[in-house]
């Protein structure tokens, strides 16, 4: 898979993403914001895993998000099942110096467009703690609406908060695209 996003894209890791990946990972910040599953520290050893674990998967569910040079970030999804088949979630993460500079949108934007076009889902979802402001805007400008706030939902850091429901589904997508053609 290779999508491109300008200065950086999206496409399937790489043996050689092992130090760049656990570099951008290994931050409290970048933890702070996601699963417990996710290492903190994140040491080159868990990148390895990580890289072997999404090599594997065809086709792949795991993404690096990276520059001309080197793995920056990730992205994916968790195709659901039984009565929940037609919908998967997605998740993503940047390293902090690429914070704020809308990377993480275009990233999102590309990749639910790539999965509406790639595979049969209806509809896609993101979960975010509501701390996650940053998070939160850029599932809002890459077009996912609130569904839902889950109140005292999750617990990070022993700090137990609301959980924050994004929504697309795939005829939004063709809605919001009806709006930008001349």
């Amino acid at each position: 898979m290779l999508i491109p996003l300008g200065d950086f894209c999206i496409r399937n890791y790489r043996t050689e993403d092992a130090a760049s990946l656990a570099r951008y990972a290994d931050h409290p910040e970048v933890a702070a914001n996601l699963r417990d599953v996710f290492p903190h520290p994140y040491t080159l050893a868990d990148a390895r895993e990580w890289i072997e674990s999404a090599l594997i998967t065809d086709p792949p569910l795991d993404s690096a998000i990276a520059s001309a040079s080197e793995c920056i970030g990730g992205i994916g999804m968790i195709p659901q099942e039984d009565i929940n088949r037609l919908g998967a979630e997605i998740g993503y993460w940047l390293g902090r110096p690429f914070w704020g500079k809308g990377i993480a949108t275009k990233a999102v934007r590309a990749f639910t467009a790539w999965i509406f076009e790639n595979f049969s889902f209806v509809r896609l979802y993101a979960n975010t703690f509501s701390s996650n402001l940053a998070s939160a805007w850029v599932l809002e400008k890459a077009g996912f609406r609130l569904e839902g706030r889950l109140r005292n939902n999750v617990i990070k850091n022993g700090v137990v908060m609301d959980q924050l429901v994004y929504g697309l589904l795939k005829e939004d997508i063709w809605k919001d695209l009806s709006l930008t053609i001349d």
